[in-house]
């Protein structure tokens, strides 16, 4: 455990006892902060006075290397923020350079880029399905979650040749088409993590200690998710009924039936809930698009661009359901080979400031449970 106690500023440590306020640093190296991450918590006894999550400490200065390379390049980049989501960062790159250049992409890309995108969102969640109950002390899911993930895990290595970083994702399209029998085995394997996800359910769910110790606990009102901008599976717990591929569909979501998985009382269990139910809904996603894939006639891939792509002079937006929530990029373009300025609103940046409204008046005991239900990927906040 790296868990440094050290009293207040301007308090002499000779005089320091049970009575006053403990500077409790948790981080940036420690079991309980998903990587380095560092909170520093202000403790009354057992309960937590104040909470500041201090970032930084991962940061590679994504938004100005994004600067230096051309738009090819940039795609390497972008998708590792969230290393979780590496096929959903792609998009957002991609979209917002193709809406700048006006390019139409394929029927048959527009519709991979759908399916392999909820495929992506599946791996995404089935990681913190696992984890969250090993941070509190139940080790047996995390098995049964990645015995899936690897599954849906050589799906994409074998259509894209990339584990975690695909780069399959190109302006006007995709790099290649599917390899052959790609489609029969991708329906094989979306059915066999459907039905193989009861044991995951019925693991956690039948745990009285994991429901003791979520319920109820880290209430995240409606109020705080707007002060802080939060989005995705975290805000849908708390009732905030958004959800971009329904509500400003992009890809192939407008042809598509998306239900939105929400909660209202906003509790670690909730969030948990909201993840495992969003699972299911990307399965049956997954299935409507092999169901359209396997009906279109033989097509291009990608659209065809020049060597060197030249955005026009200007600037564009463009969002996307990201796994863990909404995921922006604003790109300004002097028609050079490389973005003049490209911003990166990444989710989890939003999602774990809370934690200095959130965390204040729990127990310490609480700051872990409280702290895993944020589902936030370290990479996505520091970029």
């Amino acid at each position: 455990m790296t868990t440094d106690l050290t009293v207040g500023v301007g308090v002499d440590a000779a005089e320091f006892d049970g009575g006053q306020d403990m500077v409790l640093n948790i981080g940036p190296q420690h079991p309980a902060t998903h990587g380095v991450l560092r909170l520093r918590l202000i403790l009354d006894g057992e309960r937590i006075r104040t909470a500041e999550p201090i970032i930084g400490y991962m940061h590679r200065g994504a938004e100005k290397l994004f600067e230096a390379r051309d738009y090819r390049q940039i795609i390497m980049l972008a998708n590792r923020h969230d290393w979780l989501s590496a096929f959903c960062n792609e998009l957002g790159v991609v979209l917002v350079v193709e809406r700048m250049l006006g390019i139409e992409v394929p029927v048959r890309a527009v519709w991979l880029r759908t399916l392999l995108a909820e495929l992506n969102r599946v791996l995404n969640h089935l990681m913190f399905l696992g984890s969250y109950p090993l941070e509190l002390g139940a080790i047996t899911p995390v098995f049964y979650a990645f015995r899936e993930r690897e599954k849906l895990q050589h799906l994409m290595e074998e259509v894209s040749g990339g584990r975690m970083h695909y780069m399959f994702n190109r302006v006007g399209g995709l790099k290649q088409d599917l390899p052959t029998g790609w489609l029969d085995h991708a329906r094989l394997t979306v059915a066999d993590v459907r039905n193989s996800l009861s044991d995951l359910e019925n693991l956690i769910f039948g745990n009285e200690i994991f429901l003791a110790r979520t319920k109820g606990i880290g209430v995240l009102s409606v109020e705080q998710i707007d002060q802080f901008g939060i989005s995705g599976p975290i805000a849908r717990a708390s009732g905030v009924d958004v959800d971009l591929r329904r509500d400003d569909p992009y890809l192939a979501y407008d042809e598509l039936d998306v239900p939105v998985v929400t909660r209202k009382t906003g509790d670690c269990l909730a969030r948990f809930e909201c993840l495992l139910e969003q699972v299911h809904v990307s399965l049956t996603l997954a299935d409507d698009c092999l169901d359209r894939i396997v009906d279109l006639p033989p097509g291009p891939i990608c659209a065809r661009t020049s060597k060197v792509i030249r955005p026009p002079a200007g600037h564009a937006y463009a969002w996307t359901e990201n796994p863990l929530g909404i995921n922006g990029y604003y790109l300004v373009s002097r028609a050079e080979r490389t973005p003049w300025r490209l911003k990166l609103r990444s989710a989890s940046f939003n999602n774990i400031q809370v934690l200095s409204e959130l965390l204040p008046g729990n127990l310490v005991a609480d700051m872990v449970a409280i702290l895993g239900s944020m589902f936030f990927v370290v990479g996505d906040i520091d970029r």
